[in-house]
């Protein structure tokens, strides 16, 4: 008997209240649904006498709770702040985690406190970077080729299945050089513990402005700007290139990197490529195979970064101009 995406939901969320009951020992719990991310993941907020916790229901045949307990534990041991994982049951799929609140980074930011709340953050993502031992969870490399596939499925989801557009041979000609091209330069650049969607909806602001990181389970290794871009050129906000050139520029000096301004910041850009095509493609599947609308007001921003970012460099000249002449016109 196969049961409707709504009726195995409505399943979870009964074996989710009896785990809490039975294993966690909470009482009469009250499941109140909190902002799910771009997964299959789901978020529960219970208020108990004493004490808010937050439930994660990971449905095992979509997700695996494995490396975020893992990752949590070696985050935690490097200093950071992450939920604390007061119970598991990963058979099943279940975690009950510390409440961290409803302060998103980004629903604090503001011109005012920007440098301010940026600089915690990024202290935060020097000391995540040298993060190494994550004991029972092999982590991975987002090595070129995991790049180059990424950007292949931009052109699956977000140029075929949501813009509806056909290639030609020529066109498919430029996005694959392209695309190695991006994905080489970034695995080129030194490789660092990596979050891997380290942006102002994934923080969240604790007391004294400290910093407490969620969704962290993707955490791999990989450049060294990819969660510098994901954060300072956040596809849900956007920021005065000054304010983002001189936060670069900040973070580059505090990791001593020997690399001069030029050179940071056209890694810094051509990751920033990388990761906005990335997204688009995330935006794209999660409206035509998920029917999820909520991402498709952050496709103009995070193109315009993508316009932006590739102006400036002569590899990304063709690129920039086939965007410009095919692509803005079908998303305006």
């Amino acid at each position: 008997m196969e049961f409707t995406l709504t009726e195995q939901m409505e399943h979870r969320q009964d074996a989710l209240q009896k785990w809490l009951v039975e294993t966690c020992g909470l009482v009469k719990p009250i499941l109140h649904a909190m902002r799910n991310d771009a997964s299959f993941r789901r978020y529960f907020r219970i208020q108990q006498p004493e004490n808010s916790y937050v439930a994660m229901d990971a449905p095992p045949e979509k997700e695996n709770c494995v490396p975020y307990v893992a990752i949590s534990h070696a985050l935690r041991a490097q200093g950071l702040l992450t939920p604390d994982i007061i119970a598991e049951d990963v058979a099943q799929g279940f975690l009950l985690l510390t409440d961290f609140g409803d302060d998103l980074l980004l629903h604090q930011l503001e011109m005012s406190n920007a440098n301010l709340l940026y600089t915690q953050a990024l202290d935060a993502l020097a000391i995540l970077k040298e993060c190494s031992d994550v004991p029972a969870w092999k982590i991975k490399s987002f090595s070129a080729d995991f790049m180059y596939q990424e950007l292949k499925l931009f052109q699956e989801w977000f140029l075929q299945n949501y813009l509806g557009l056909v290639l030609s041979s020529k066109t498919e000609k430029m996005l694959e050089d392209f695309f190695e091209f991006l994905a080489n330069l970034a695995a080129s650049q030194p490789q660092v513990f990596i979050h891997r969607d380290y942006h102002s909806a994934n923080l969240m602001l604790l007391p004294n402005n400290k910093i407490g990181i969620l969704d962290f389970q993707d955490a791999c290794i990989g450049p060294v700007t990819y969660d510098l871009v994901s954060l300072l050129r956040d596809c849900y906000i956007a920021w005065p290139e000054k304010l983002v050139t001189k936060l670069v520029l900040q973070y580059r000096d505090q990791l001593d990197l020997q690399v001069d301004d030029r050179e940071f910041m056209r890694w810094f850009d051509l990751m920033g490529l990388q990761r906005h095509l990335k997204a688009l493609f995330i935006f794209a599947r999660k409206y035509k195979r998920d029917n999820n609308a909520n991402y498709l007001q952050h496709i103009p921003r995070t193109l315009n970064y993508i316009i932006q970012e590739s102006q400036f460099y002569p590899e990304c000249h063709a690129f920039n101009r086939w965007l410009q002449e095919v692509i803005m016109p079908c998303v305006v």
